[in-house]
């Protein structure tokens, strides 16, 4: 017999695994020290692979049921609740008959209460469901206030969703929505806002076209951040990586 779809039983799978090294590896690296971005979190020492596994074993799982494991002080409950989050709102567009709407934008509105109440408060539990739920809901709906709002807001974890939601666009060769998202986060001195920021910028590049990137840095290189600009020119050939480092 199969474990039960609740959160009870995807705790206990992830406590067969937990690995207490590897726990202690995880909390410094994701910064739990006091001032650290992710003060607070506690880790049982599961990798991202493992953690993927454990939300296949359990999907079908019930929305009350993801809202308790992402409620968890557990840094992995809470990434393998997005992970069943994404699995669940990725099948409710794909049936035979066409999107189920209402059940797509229910995990949605689960996903947005989750970022406003906190629980989506590091930088891989924001990369890991940004693009994939919020971001490909907004490009298919073709409404990006959601988006803007959240570039907008100034909690660090909120305005990393609204810039990480433009990758969805970004991945369908579609810049705009990056470009209507930079006044709003250009100027955000926040390492992880700025490598955030950066990254997408790097990847309309590779993805939609040089050009657009080009242009935009010859615009705006010299008032963007030293973090933004290194890694949105990146893959730029040297004497391009010094001529726009030459721009600040």
């Amino acid at each position: 017999m199969g474990a039960e779809l609740n959160a009870a039983s995807v705790r206990a799978a992830a406590a067969e695994i937990a690995d207490p090294q590897c726990a202690v590896d995880l909390a410094r690296f994701f910064q739990v020290r006091p001032g650290g971005y992710g003060e607070g979190d506690e880790f049982l020492g599961l990798r991202v692979p493992q953690q993927r596994a454990i939300a296949k074993r359990f999907r079908g799982i019930g929305a009350d049921e993801v809202v308790a494991l992402l409620d968890s002080p557990v840094h992995e409950h809470r990434l393998i609740a997005l992970f069943l989050l994404r699995g669940e709102f990725e099948r409710a567009l794909r049936p035979r008959s066409g999107p189920d709407w209402d059940e797509a934008a229910g995990w949605v509105g689960l996903y947005l209460d989750a970022v406003r109440r906190g629980r989506v408060n590091n930088w891989d539990l924001v990369d890991s469901s940004a693009d994939s739920v919020l971001g490909e809901y907004c490009r298919r709906r073709g409404d990006i206030d959601v988006i803007l709002a959240h570039a907008a807001d100034g909690d660090l974890w909120r305005r990393r969703v609204g810039i990480i939601a433009t990758f969805a666009h970004i991945k369908h060769a579609d810049a705009s929505v990056l470009l209507s998202v930079a006044p709003l986060v250009r100027d955000d001195p926040r390492d992880l806002i700025q490598k955030a920021f950066g990254w997408m910028l790097r990847e309309i590049g590779k993805r939609v076209d040089e050009q657009t990137l080009l242009a935009y840095l010859e615009e705006n290189a010299a008032r963007m951040g030293r973090t933004a600009l290194s890694y949105a020119i990146e893959h730029r050939t040297p004497e391009e990586r010094a001529h726009f480092r030459a721009l600040r």
